[in-house]
């Protein structure tokens, strides 16, 4: 994988084999990351990175100035390269070994972006279920946005807070909002 863009761009890491992921593609990411380059100014975001995996996504946001980044995965292994990665590039980056829902069940801050990367197999009910706790406990800052990377066999649309999706490949990205910040 590689960093696009940033104070890193061009950086490549290579994560150790074995890992259990499925890091999102760099066409995929560069697309997500242009959206957000219109809608966000990054030096201010505080950003959650569930299912985190490889670190991927954290270490775009964080080569682009993002002031907060949290980064979750039940996966020792990911956690321990993360934090290892994140020190050698000198990152801001809190990588926490946890159970995604337990996590966000508990936590009791507030980010603009909360980036989800489920395994593709997580059904329909397990996305809402981490829509419904996001949105019901409050985890977004006022025109923040929870995305969800899923699989094109998934159509999340049908859930609560749903705004609009972008296919890239075999990813999807769902994009959801408050309501109240729309209003």
């Amino acid at each position: 994988m590689r960093i696009i863009s940033g104070s890193h761009k061009g950086r490549r890491i290579t994560a150790p084999k074995g890992l259990p992921v499925r890091p999102t593609t760099d066409m995929a990411k560069e697309a997500l990351f242009n959206i957000l380059n219109n809608n966000y100014y990054f030096e201010d975001l505080e950003v959650l990175d569930l299912f985190s995996g490889t670190g991927n996504i954290s270490f775009e946001f964080a080569s682009r100035g993002s002031k907060e980044i949290v980064a979750v995965d039940k996966d020792y292994r990911c956690i321990k390269f993360i934090a290892k990665m994140a020190k050698e590039l000198d990152f801001n980056i809190s990588a926490i070994k946890s159970d995604v829902f337990k996590f966000i069940e508990k936590i009791n801050l507030n980010f603009d972006i909360i980036f989800v990367d489920p395994p593709y197999s997580f059904t329909i009910d397990d996305c809402s279920r981490i829509a419904s706790i996001v949105f019901q406990r409050q985890l977004l800052n006022e025109n923040g946005m929870l995305i969800i990377e899923h699989s094109k066999h998934r159509d999340l649309s049908v859930l609560e807070n749903f705004k609009y999706m972008k296919k890239y490949g075999g990813s999807i990205f769902s994009f959801f909002e408050s309501n109240e910040a729309s209003e």
